[in-house]
């Protein structure tokens, strides 16, 4: 029979502390690894805890440096199979290529797949990870992919307020579905933005869908990373004098001068975020509220490990009230 002993959990330099918060949930020790550069740039990973037939995870969500960060993973990757293990799962809070999911130019390469193919190449027989920016990405995987969701623990944030005045907001009608079922959770009524992308760094949103004129609203969005949606949004809310407004998101990246943006936005009384991207000192706000999805992650990784159903965690979700 197996038990949380057979596993081996590593961890690239990426996010160390919330690999250090998923083993203390396991009850495992984070086996070390070394990461060395050398003169010619090039880097070298040696994992430092026996692999041999052993259940093996890497903790390495693909935040900035992504390139850095995801040759790392990729090194790990094809050191514990050369290292003989059993079975080696990637598990990756936040797979940053998940936005280049389609060809919408001519001559492009569709990078989430790509980057999935070198994944499965490397040595990668599963990939753990959670809120995929498009949901089609899961399919460019070649090895089994448990997508996570933290939409329940996203919700536990608003439990026991006053929400009767209250709408969820998605920036666009992409995101509709989580928000939706973000706000069947609180049972709240939602609403969406009717967004295009113009650039990186600059989108338009033309009208919101569904009621939200003199209403409290919590905006929830997958991602917030230059924050350009967010902004655009918050003024076609303000055209609907909307009142108390809170940010909710899975990743919290915050490039550019997100935290800057966000901090001239007095409306907005909270950001709530998880912590699949670490948060620097540099980029944290008076108004930001971080939830941990290290026992999801544990959670995951036992059952993967014990053979038990992992989407059974997110059949029909709901908090306590």
């Amino acid at each position: 029979m197996r038990h949380l002993g057979q596993i081996t959990v590593f961890s690239g330099s990426a996010h160390r502390q919330l690999a250090e918060e998923i083993c203390a949930v396991l009850g495992v020790e984070l086996s070390p690894a070394h990461i060395q550069r050398f003169s010619n740039d090039c880097l070298q990973v040696q994992l430092q805890a026996n692999c041999r037939q052993r259940d093996v995870y890497i903790v390495q969500p693909l935040v900035p440096p992504v390139q850095e960060h995801l040759m790392e993973l990729l090194l790990m990757l094809d050191a514990a199979r050369g290292a003989s293990a059993a079975q080696i799962t990637a598990v990756i809070p936040f797979y940053a290529y998940a936005r280049s999911d389609k060809k919408d130019a001519p001559r492009i390469s569709i990078a989430g797949r790509l980057v999935a193919d070198l994944l499965a190449t490397a040595g990668a027989s599963r990939v753990l990870t959670m809120a995929l920016h498009a949901p089609q990405v899961h399919g460019f995987f070649s090895v089994p992919v448990d997508h996570l969701t933290a939409i329940a623990e996203l919700a536990k944030h608003f439990v026991g307020r006053d929400l009767s005045n209250t709408v969820v907001v998605s920036p666009d009608l992409g995101n509709a579905k989580p928000a939706t079922q973000f706000a069947r959770i609180l049972n709240l009524p939602v609403a969406a933005g009717s967004k295009q992308r113009i650039a990186d760094d600059r989108v338009v949103i033309d009208a919101i869908v569904g009621d939200v004129r003199n209403k409290n609203v919590i905006i929830l969005d997958d991602e917030i990373a230059t924050a350009g949606s967010i902004i655009e949004l918050l003024e076609r809310l303000r055209e609907h004098r909307v009142q108390r407004v809170s940010l909710a998101c899975t990743h919290g990246l915050f490039t550019g001068k997100a935290v800057q943006r966000l901090a001239a936005q007095a409306d907005v009384e909270e950001i709530v975020m998880t912590n699949t991207v670490p948060l620097s000192e540099d980029k944290v706000l008076p108004t930001m509220r971080v939830r941990s999805v290290a026992p999801l992650f544990a959670e995951a990784i036992k059952r993967i490990h014990l053979g038990e159903s992992v989407s059974s965690l997110f059949v029909n979700p709901s908090v306590e009230r």
